[in-house]
């Protein structure tokens, strides 16, 4: 295996992972994940994949991120780990699959409308 390259969206992220057999080392944007994403839910959410695929600290892991905020990018990263791992290795996607990760969540912000504060608030109704 060389390296496997996937991509991975969430909102207005766009990850892109490339994967290559390695110590389990997790490069985002040049800097360590743990550097990077510094809350520890959102490294466990990057971690997610490896866990259930049974595969932690066989591949090295290079992730560029764009967009977005970091909650976003860090599901737009799982996606794109988990495609990587289920492209490696295909026994593991019904366990990613099960818990909802080979799926990408297409949910976006709505966008203002005309004549409204935001998407749906409407300014107070004033009866005099």
């Amino acid at each position: 295996m060389e390296q496997i390259n996937t991509v991975g969206r969430r909102k207005a992220a766009i990850a892109r992972v490339f994967m290559s057999p390695g110590t389990g080392k997790i490069v985002v944007n040049g800097r360590d994940y743990k550097d990077f994403f510094t809350v520890p839910h959102i490294q466990d959410n990057i971690m997610l994949p490896f866990q259930l695929a049974n595969c932690e600290g066989k591949y090295d892991i290079k992730i560029t991120v764009s967009g977005g905020g970091i909650k976003g990018q860090a599901e737009a990263a799982r996606l794109g780990i988990a495609r990587a791992i289920v492209h490696e290795d295909p026994e593991a996607r019904p366990a990613l699959k099960e818990k909802g990760l080979m799926r990408r969540d297409a949910r976006v912000v709505e966008r203002k409308k005309p004549g409204l504060r935001k998407a749906r608030k409407k300014a107070q109704f004033s009866k005099r």
